[in-house]
């Protein structure tokens, strides 16, 4: 289905097909889901290790300490990483009226000023669903121009070897460990989300802790849930000539985030062992949804696509296609409230078991998928 706020493309480039995820690299096929399950681990190596690095050990410390306890807010400090070298940041907990044991979206990007915003927020409180909410930059700073690896977590791990994007995605899985202390929510429907870099760390996180239910990275941009094959070159809203994101772009201006090896591949982006619908495919069979913005021309909106359309042969070998969503509103980059209420009526699903679920407002895409040649050729080991 298309939208009516169709997307103005002047060119759209592919370098070279997506490689084949089912493929182990002895060159056999995967044919089963145990096969999967080890070739998930062959991805590791390449979509984890090389994109972002080494990642941060499990800490040997996780301790969570109340400083605000107020009725629908409670502020905490969580006390983790090493006996020697404690890493330290504040999550805010912000409940729902009247709940009892809600699920719970969490949310890193506490340092963007959306996080902030009293309709933002009551998108989800005001169904039932409550909000942990921390700053990623209090583990590993973002500061343009600073050297690589720096900030609390380097200091407790010295010769760590991954990005700040790992950083703050050990963030996401320290705050379920705080919450599992804490029990006031429901376990079993956490929802991680995140923006633009922050939308990076939620996805490399999903990927990561299998505890999270629902993942919901938004316009990441490159570096995450686009596509380094593509090219875009589009119109904005105002009718400006604009274009997508590269690893080029990533890597001279915060090469802090990624791992070290990305490097060797700028403007080789074709000869990546992976790309991004392979860190989406790591996520299945858990609910993926993948928000985007119709004008985001930075954030790659065409090549987002493609590579969820990729990464859904993989949910369909594993029998869980339903659990795979997309959804472009108008506009640009941002996390709208728009965003947060699709986010929550896949919360709610969940919670109802599906019953009166309407998917009418996913799935629409703002371009027509016919004019978008092809970029991969093989498919799932289950469809004929």
């Amino acid at each position: 289905m298309v939208t009516p706020d169709l997307l103005k493309i002047i060119k759209y480039e592919i370098t070279g097909k997506l490689p084949d995820p089912f493929l182990f690299e002895d060159g056999k096929r995967v044919a089963t889901e145990a096969d999967w399950a080890a070739r998930k681990k062959e991805l590791y190596k390449s979509v984890i290790e090389l994109q972002y690095g080494v990642q941060p050990p499990a800490p040997e410390l996780m301790a969570v300490e109340m400083l605000y306890n107020g009725d629908k807010t409670r502020v905490y400090r969580i006390k983790s990483g090493t006996e020697a070298h404690p890493v330290t940041f504040r999550m805010k907990l912000i409940l729902p009226d009247n709940a009892v044991n809600p699920p719970v979206i969490v949310d890193g990007d506490g340092c963007f000023n959306y996080s902030m915003d009293k309709q933002w927020l009551g998108a989800a409180l005001e169904r039932g669903v409550a909000w942990a909410i921390f700053d990623r930059t209090e583990i590993a700073n973002d500061v343009m121009g600073e050297k690589r690896g720096t900030g609390q977590l380097f200091e407790a791990y010295p010769g760590l070897e991954c990005g700040a994007l790992s950083a703050w995605a050990w963030g996401y899985s320290r705050v379920v460990d705080a919450l599992e202390q804490i029990g006031l929510v429901n376990l079993d429907c956490i929802a991680f989300t995140g923006h633009s870099r922050g939308g990076k760390t939620c996805a490399l996180a999903g990927a990561l802790d299998e505890r999270v239910a629902i993942v919901n990275p938004n316009e990441t941009c490159a570096g995450s849930c686009s596509c380094y094959r593509s090219h875009l070159v589009a119109l904005d809203e105002n009718g400006v000539e604009a274009r997508s994101e590269r690893l080029s772009d990533l890597w001279h201006n915060f090469y802090y985030w990624i791992g070290e090896g990305m490097g060797k591949y700028v403007a080789r982006e074709n000869e990546l062992p992976f790309d991004c619908h392979e860190l989406k495919a790591m996520i299945a069979p858990r609910t993926l949804f993948l928000s985007e913005a119709a004008h985001d021309i930075w954030s790659n909106p065409v090549g987002a696509w493609q590579t969820t359309v990729a990464a859904k042969e993989v949910y369909d070998f594993l029998g869980a296609g339903d659990e795979l969503f997309w959804y472009f509103r108008p506009g640009r980059h941002a996390h709208k409230t728009e965003d947060v209420e699709m986010l929550v009526s896949l919360i709610k699903r969940r919670e109802n078991g599906g019953k009166d679920f309407d998917d009418s407002r996913f799935f629409r895409l703002p371009f027509e998928e016919t004019a978008i040649p092809p970029i991969y050729d093989w498919k799932n080991p289950k469809r004929k």
